[in-house]
């Protein structure tokens, strides 16, 4: 099969990009992101239109949030759009005319770092998602693992303190709560609020509040040295590297990558990570240990995944 199309959904934007059989993106597409559920699914056939034009097209993979069931043809839930049981699939085809895959937007993006990313050479890769969240996808002896109803690898709703913080799926404790995006920011207005003298830096990048602290000024002071910046870094690696522990003893990959816009920090905080890992791998002294990479498709990664499983079939 020669080039498909994978499709983002992105909370703002639409992304639909012809891909070939090397990963190469060689078209790209977007609309913009719609704010009812039926006008998404019409939004989605025109990216898919916009992108097709002058390229002979296989077949097409959608990378949604969400659980998607195991024949990868229905939307069960997703958190973000009003979808519950969304036959996507047959809404897609209907409209564009071609072969359709739905995948959730994690195991797409695990799949591609795994075919044309870091994980390229390994049969057993586990990945994470460091984003707004924590997503994550298994891939095992080659394959992608859904579990049997298709709803698998979703980490980030692992529960890691009983009665923990209270998470936006309900629960209490979930590991997104204590190693994500937001716990970063969490942590660093906690930490700028308790020492405000070793945030000085960082409290200038925002507007000088506690609750003016951003993401993206964590960052950029952590960066420059800022105390409280590097531990909430550290902090979060703290949980990360700890949960890694815990998968490896499910799982015992060879690889784990670690992906999602906090991993665009590169050893800032992948570094802490795998001291954290190291740290909590059960027999770590005794037993071979899984590389901890950092992901290398960035935000292309759910795209070119979902275009390669809508190849695979």
């Amino acid at each position: 099969m020669g080039l498909t199309i994978g499709v983002d959904i992105g909370g703002t934007k639409i992304a639909a990009g012809v891909v070939d059989e090397e990963g190469t993106i060689v078209n790209i597409f977007t609309v913009p992101t719609p704010a009812t559920a039926e006008a998404i699914v019409d939004a989605i056939a025109s990216a898919v239109e916009g992108a097709r034009e002058g390229h002979e097209i296989e077949a097409v993979g959608i990378g949604a949030a969400g659980y998607v069931d195991d024949k990868r043809a229905t939307v069960l839930f997703a958190p973000n759009i009003d979808w519950r049981h969304e036959p996507l699939k047959d809404k897609v085809e209907q409209r564009v005319g071609l072969p359709v895959v739905v995948e959730n937007d994690a195991n797409a993006a695990a799949w591609g770092e795994y075919r044309f990313g870091a994980g390229k050479g390994h049969e057993d890769v586990i990945c994470i998602t460091l984003g707004t969240g924590l997503g994550g996808g298994v891939i095992i002896g080659n394959k992608l693992r859904r579990g049997r109803f298709g709803v698998a690898a979703e980490f980030g709703h692992i529960r890691v303190v009983p009665d923990g913080l209270l998470c936006g799926c309900g629960s209490q404790g979930c590991w997104e709560q204590y190693a994500s995006g937001r716990a970063l920011v969490r942590y660093a207005r906690q930490r700028a609020a308790a020492t405000p003298e070793n945030a000085v830096l960082l409290l200038s990048l925002g507007d000088g509040t506690t609750e003016g602290i951003e993401g993206k000024h964590v960052s950029e002071a952590a960066r420059q040295g800022d105390p409280v910046a590097v531990d909430s870094f550290r902090e979060l690696a703290r949980w990360a590297g700890a949960g890694l522990a815990d998968l490896a003893s499910l799982f015992d990959p060879s690889a784990f990558i670690v992906g999602g816009g906090v991993s665009d920090e590169g050893d800032l905080v992948l570094d802490p990570i795998r001291k954290s890992f190291r740290r909590w791998l059960i027999g770590g002294a005794w037993r071979p240990h899984a590389q901890v990479l950092a992901a290398q498709l960035g935000g292309k990664a759910g795209l070119v995944g979902a275009a390669d499983l809508a190849r695979q079939g």
